[in-house]
Formats: C-alpha cells, sequence, structure tokens
C-alpha cells in the first residue's frame, strides 16, 4: 500500500491476524519452511509470536514493540521473526504453550517464544512491555540478553533446550504400565473436587480471573440427571445465574464475553469468541430442558441471535472472533452513562437505570457496565409487573439502546470460519431447534452444514 512504510510477507497471508502485522517494520514470515530453512542457514534463533485476531494484548505489544523501529531493528538482526495464528495452527500453540507454562509457570496470549533452529524452546514468556514495567522486564532488554545468550553460551541455550523438551516428553509420553480403571467412582470423585473449589457467593470455580467452564458445568449438569443431586444442580443453576447476570453477558446484545477479571461476573475481558457462545448456548439449553425455566431460554435465544447478526457470513459460515477493543480501547463499544441513557430512553431511562446498576461515577473506568442487579423475580416484585410482561418491557428498552449502540464504531470481527468451531454452533442451532420448536433454527443449521 502506498501510504505505509513498511509491507512485510504477511500481506500475502489469508489470517486477518497476521494480515494486521504485515506493515510492521519487523521482518516477519509465517511459519514455513523458508523461514526454518533460513534459521538454520544464517544460525539464528527464531522469535515466534502467537496471537489471535480478538487478542487485547497482542494489539498492545504490537503497537508498542512490533511497530517500534528500534525494536524492529533488534529482532531482525538477531532473529528470525515468525508471526502465528492460533486458530490457524493450534498445534504448534499447543507444543509451545506448554513449553513457556512449563518455564513460567503461566500461559496465555501473546505467546512470545525463543527457539533453536531446530525449533527446540529454550526461552518464553506472553506479554512483554516495551520498557521495565511492573516486574516485567521490557522487550528490548529480553531481545537483547537472548542474542547474547545464543551467541555467547550456546552450550548452556542448548542443554536447557534439550532438558525443557525432555520435560515436556514425560508430559505427554503416556506411561505404558499405568492402566486407569473407570468407574461411577471416577465421576463421583470428579464431583467432590469440583464442588470443593466452587464459589458459593458468586458462582463459578475458584477465584479471578473467572472462565465459564462449561464442559465442567456441563458434566455437573449430567452427573444431576444421573444421580439427582440437587447440590450438583445447585452449582450450575447459581453459576449460570450469575453467569448471565453478570457484565460478562452481553446484557443488550446477546452473547458471553470471553472471561471476567472479577470473582463477580461484573468485568469482562470483552472480547467474545465462536466456540465459548455455542458451548454456552447449548449449556443454558439444557439447563432450560432440565429446569424449563424462561430465563435460560431467553438466554439461549439472545446468544443465538447475536451469532445471526453479528457472526454469520451470507453463505451460512460463522466467525471465529470479535475483538475486545474498538477505536483502540477495550469495552468501548459496550459502555454507558447515565447521561446517554437518559437522552436515548426518556421516561424508561429509570426503569433500565434501577434493573442494570447504572450509577453517575459507573462501575468501570467512570462508565457502566449493565448487569443485572436484582434476579428476574425480583425486578417484576419491584416494579409491580409479572414476569412475561417484564420481559416485554426489558426487551423493548434494550431494542431501543442496541440500535443506538449499533451506530458506535463495532470491534473488529476475526471472519476467519474455522470447521471446529464452526460444527460446535451448528450444533447448538440443530439442538435449539429440536427442543425450543424453532425451525427457523434447523434452516441456519442446515445452511452452516451445507457451507
Amino acid at each position: 500500500m502506498a501510504d505505509k512504510k513498511y509491507t512485510n510477507r504477511l500481506i500475502n497471508e489469508t489470517s486477518p491476524y497476521l494480515q494486521q502485522h504485515a506493515h510492521n517494520p519487523v521482518d516477519w514470515y509465517a511459519w514455513s519452511d523458508e523461514a526454518l530453512e533460513r534459521s538454520r542457514k544464517e544460525d539464528k534463533p527464531i522469535l515466534l509470536s502467537i496471537g489471535y485476531s480478538a487478542c487485547h494484548w497482542c494489539h498492545v505489544m504490537e503497537q508498542e514493540s512490533f511497530e517500534n523501529e528500534n525494536i524492529a531493528q533488534l529482532m531482525n538482526e538477531n532473529f528470525i521473526n515468525i508471526k502465528v495464528d492460533r486458530e490457524e495452527r493450534p498445534d504448534l500453540d499447543a507444543i509451545y504453550m506448554q513449553a513457556v507454562q512449563i518455564l513460567t509457570g503461566n500461559g496465555g496470549w501473546p505467546l512470545t517464544v525463543f527457539l533453536t533452529p531446530e525449533q527446540k524452546p529454550f526461552y518464553g514468556g506472553t506479554y512483554f512491555p516495551k520498557d521495565d514495567r511492573h516486574g516485567l522486564p521490557g522487550f528490548s532488554r529480553v531481545l537483547e540478553a537472548v542474542a547474547s545468550a545464543y551467541r555467547d553460551r550456546r552450550t548452556e541455550v542448548e542443554n536447557s533446550a534439550e532438558q525443557l523438551l525432555a520435560h515436556m516428553n514425560t508430559i505427554t509420553e503416556p506411561n505404558e504400565k499405568e492402566e486407569i480403571l473407570l468407574s461411577t467412582n471416577t465421576l463421583i470423585n470428579a464431583y467432590v473436587v469440583l464442588a470443593s473449589s466452587f464459589d458459593n457467593v458468586h458462582g463459578g470455580f475458584r477465584s479471578a480471573p473467572k472462565f465459564p467452564e462449561s464442559m465442567i458445568l456441563e458434566f455437573l449438569l449430567r452427573y444431576y440427571s444421573r444421580t439427582k443431586d440437587e447440590e450438583a444442580l445447585k452449582i450450575v443453576e447459581h453459576t449460570l445465574e450469575k453467569m448471565a447476570r453478570g457484565g460478562f453477558y452481553d446484557q443488550l446484545g446477546g452473547g458471553f464475553h470471553r472471561y471476567s477479571v472479577d470473582t463477580m461476573w461484573l468485568v469482562p475481558h470483552f472480547e467474545k469468541m465462536l466456540y465459548d457462545n455455542a458451548l454456552l448456548s447449548r449449556l443454558y439449553l439444557h439447563a432450560y430442558q432440565v429446569t424449563g425455566k424462561q430465563f435460560y431460554r431467553s438466554i439461549v435465544e439472545e446468544t443465538l441471535e447475536y451469532v445471526l447478526r453479528e457472526m454469520t457470513d451470507k453463505n451460512g459460515g460463522f466467525y471465529a472472533t470479535q475483538d475486545a477493543d474498538s477505536e483502540g480501547i477495550e469495552g468501548k463499544y459496550y459502555v454507558w452513562t447515565v447521561d446517554e441513557i437518559n437522552q436515548i430512553l426518556g421516561d424508561d431511562a429509570k426503569f433500565i437505570v434501577t434493573c442494570y446498576g447504572v450509577t453517575k461515577q459507573g462501575n468501570f473506568e467512570g462508565k457502566n457496565i449493565l448487569n443485572q442487579v436484582m434476579t428476574i423475580e425480583t425486578m417484576a416484585s419491584k416494579f409491580n409487573i409479572d414476569q412475561a410482561d417484564l420481559y416485554i418491557r426489558l426487551n423493548k428498552v434494550r431494542k431501543k439502546l442496541l440500535e443506538k449502540r449499533l451506530q458506535r464504531v463495532p470491534p473488529h470481527s476475526d471472519e476467519k470460519i474455522l470447521t471446529g468451531w464452526n460444527g460446535l454452533m451448528l450444533a447448538s442451532f440443530a439442538e435449539a431447534a429440536f427442543i425450543l420448536n424453532r425451525p427457523d433454527y434447523m434452516d441456519i443449521a442446515v445452511a452452516n452444514a451445507r457451507f
């Protein structure tokens, strides 16, 4: 492009994430034989950076470091730089994520890994700031230290790589002598362990950050169905209600964000992933099957409507992700002030302010993430209307706010279409078509299958 100072090889890639880095001053390669051969030929270590389009901290590291000419020069002079989209290459992501978790005890994206020319990892981490900050070394300092170690202490680096590889192999290679017998006791033991880590106040498991743990909740729902253990159902229902009432769930547009940064499910990491919404919509659907509660059905239908509105290709495929950021600010698309709500809703503003805990001071950087501060039953009692009428009124005012929100600059969508994730969402639409008697959902599932 004529208006861009730099253009690298990633301009020819199909991944939206890789293309986002196509105008960095970094001499990026995609994972390829060409890059690996150059590493061997020039005897340079590989700097492998793995992320994905909707990853907030991936964007931050790009802006701070990969767009910085001085840092790019350090990278280009000392390393063969490879950028990978984890959604395109989950195999590479799994291998090198395990390596970094062993090295540091933590994982996440962006994933930053240094490899020998034989692709053996010897050092890594996740996000590195441009300069030393919050106990993290600045990226330029990391680059200089790793380059120096590879150049001057090669034997030490290669020994570290071999030790790490041996450790990884002990984890991934099964012990043929070990025989594991599965029985109902296995399920009981799993339930006991999970129940011990349940957050009785806010739902979910353990402390912040909290992920939705949809497969664990599915297990507990099935455990209840088999055993009729009411405590198992209580864990599921309490968690489902807290997740769906919090800011973790998009109260206007439907759909779930990636995870909650707090224990209360209030402040989410705002990106949205197709697979999360596929698994969670099925989970709420199954909860509706078990309990018959309209609340769960409404969450299913709102989530699937979101996928149709914002994550569906004209040919029937489902997109992969939506960013956390819009206009460079995380969450900007989703938050509100009292004045905005008053201006849009007029007489209905007090109703929505009361139901969703909106305040002048806000609950997120001076603005408000909408969250249901009362249960549906409490809302109906407070406004002296039955629950059916409450849903009608809620939907009316939420629609007004959503229409206004759709006029904002939206988060970027990664329109990559992944077969596995599409299969998960197809299953959700197909099951919902049957359970909720929604033939329109079956049409969507069929169109996706044909695609």
